[in-house]
């Protein structure tokens, strides 16, 4: 069965899973028709801003691509297109419809949209929630994240290491913990399918690694978390 739809409405070029809805509506991606609409429960702000809303009875997060370093002062989020299925949404819908595929710990991708303006263009993604999810570095903060709670960490980035998913942002806002403590990676942008290689592997580790040591809260957790870690992973 065919669980994605591919579709062109003059400079919108749109792919989605129909299981989720269809046929897909413009609005999807407006958070201000889905403010009107009253189906926003939440949103987050900055630079990775995103909307979470219900849609046929299921939660999900719509999230707008924006550029970041010195070019965002140029173009804060066009992107110079060089075809459809080279779009970053279309990039990310497709890998991570294929992690799921795989059976990896990843949101199942709903939509996604590039607007043709020029020669560049602007971007969007829908994907499912994850039931009760939050960052790990929130439920650390909060004191929930127990030598478990890391091992389980661990396994995650193994599975996906092992099935060759290259994670370009690999860091403690990115991997949240679901109501059952079982971790999901999120974020795919930019991510790749490579063969299992130790050394992009290792890096990945050392940016999550990186990203941990920035707050001081949970670098004191990872003096003993980050070896249940690394036993999670199967280096311990």
């Amino acid at each position: 069965m065919n669980h994605q739809v591919v579709q062109q409405s003059g400079a919108t070029h749109s792919i989605h899973d129909p299981r989720f809805v269809d046929p897909l509506p413009a609005w999807l991606f407006d958070p201000q028709t889905l403010h009107a609409r009253g189906l926003v429960t939440g949103s987050s702000v900055g630079r990775n801003s995103a909307w979470f809303f219900t849609c046929a009875d299921t939660p999900m997060v719509l999230r707008h691509y924006w550029r970041g370093g010195i070019v965002a002062r140029f173009a804060r989020d066009v992107y110079v297109w060089t075809g459809r299925e080279r779009t970053r949404p279309f990039r990310e819908w497709r890998l991570m419809a294929e992690l799921r595929r795989r059976g990896l710990p990843v949101p199942a991708p709903v939509a996604a949209r590039a607007v043709r303006t020029g020669p560049g263009y602007r971007a969007d993604l829908v994907t499912a929630t994850i039931p009760g999810a939050a960052p790990l570095d929130e439920r650390i903060h909060a004191g929930m994240a127990g030598t478990r709670t890391w091992h389980r960490v661990g396994v995650a980035i193994r599975q996906c290491h092992e099935a060759g998913a290259f994670h370009a942002d690999l860091n403690v806002r990115n991997i949240l913990l679901d109501d059952r403590d079982q971790p999901w990676l999120i974020d795919w942008d930019q991510g790749q399918l490579k063969r299992p290689d130790p050394g992009w592997q290792q890096a990945n580790l050392d940016r999550l690694r990186r990203s941990i040591a920035k707050d001081p809260t949970v670098e004191a957790a990872a003096q003993g978390g980050w070896e249940a870690l690394m036993d999670g992973y199967g280096r311990g």
